[in-house]
């Protein structure tokens, strides 16, 4: 094994006939155990190495799934995607995959191992955007922003009151405790934050789920943290659509920034897909606009919410019956 290569594999998802893994292979990645102080240096340190990476361009891939094999190349910037049918019938819940690294020879430089979710067919799924709709992270504001970044570790990250209790209410609803909802939290942070954000959602009690996050940032690009185009962010949230065709999916997110016109342009493709949407009222001086859109989604029969407080979104979801 080649200590200084790493790779990085991501929460997975999928079905029999569609699963998805995506991950990252450097040639160089600094070590980033994260020490959970107060002290501000201590946490501007860390966030600062988890920008410090060389991402291996265009390496061998190889995923191990059961029995089966498959091989793809890593992208410029060291990201690979995998995408495959399952040649037996997977049972729902979370399942091992394992990437390895290769040589041009074909030796193992080093691996990874990754988790793939597979929800029953008749379970709700739920969409969320992370920044400003589950902490508290002033991504409008770029200064802000990075202040919540540099000042604060995962365990001192707020999320917002009563936002944790409502996930964890959906996540049970209308199924088993030992098979909840299936949780993707798209959002316009770089994977150079995933563990980090993992470890936040982890430490707040949000459900467990997958994340798609934005494209990896080197050091000098830091300041551009959390940026990305509209576009981005309408093909992530698409490319779950269409890997669970038969799935009623609910929507998450906030009009600090683009998701209302992103889920209203999504529910206008698919409106018999999408139970209801979710928008916290982040920007008041917003909300006439957002409120415009929030009627175009009510227009295709799917319910809107635009709301203050989670609270406020906990009360619509009993009223519609998404939660008890």
């Amino acid at each position: 094994m080649n200590k200084s290569v790493s790779v990085k594999v991501y929460h997975g998802y999928g079905h029999k006939h569609n699963l998805v893994v995506y991950g990252h292979v450097f040639k160089h990645k600094a070590k980033t155990q994260q020490i959970y102080s107060n002290n501000i240096f201590v946490n501007i340190l860390h966030l600062l190495k988890l920008f410090v990476l060389k991402p291996y361009a265009f390496v061998n891939v190889r995923l191990q799934f059961f029995d089966q094999t498959i091989y793809n190349k890593a992208e410029n910037d060291g990201f690979f995607r995998f995408e495959w049918q399952a040649d037996r019938d997977i049972a729902a819940g979370w399942h091992f995959v394992k990437v390895d690294a290769l040589d041009d020879d074909g030796n193992v430089l080093n691996s990874g191992e990754g988790k793939v979710y597979v929800p029953h067919i008749t379970q709700f799924a739920f969409i969320s955007d992370v920044d400003d709709t589950v902490m508290i992270s002033h991504s409008a504001t770029i200064g802000r922003r990075l202040r919540e970044l540099f000042i604060k570790n995962p365990h001192t990250r707020k999320t917002f009151p009563d936002a944790a209790s409502h996930y964890q209410q959906l996540a049970l609803s209308h199924t088993n405790t030992d098979q909840p909802n299936p949780f993707f939290y798209v959002s316009s942070s770089e994977w150079n934050l995933y563990d980090y954000l993992i470890e936040t959602f982890k430490y707040n009690k949000l459900p467990d789920g997958a994340f798609l996050l934005n494209s990896i940032k080197r050091l000098k690009d830091l300041i551009k943290t959390g940026k990305t185009g509209h576009e981005g962010k309408l093909l992530r949230v698409m490319r779950i659509l269409d890997a669970f065709p038969n799935q009623k999916f609910v929507f998450f997110g906030d009009n600090s920034q683009q998701d209302p016109s992103i889920y209203a342009t999504i529910v206008a493709k698919y409106p018999q897909n999408i139970e209801a949407v979710y928008i916290r009222n982040i920007r008041p001086e917003k909300a006439a606009e957002t409120e415009r859109l929030m009627e175009q989604i009510a227009q295709q029969k799917v319910y809107a919410c635009l709301f203050n407080t989670s609270a406020e979104a906990i009360q619509h979801s009993k009223a519609i019956g998404l939660i008890k």
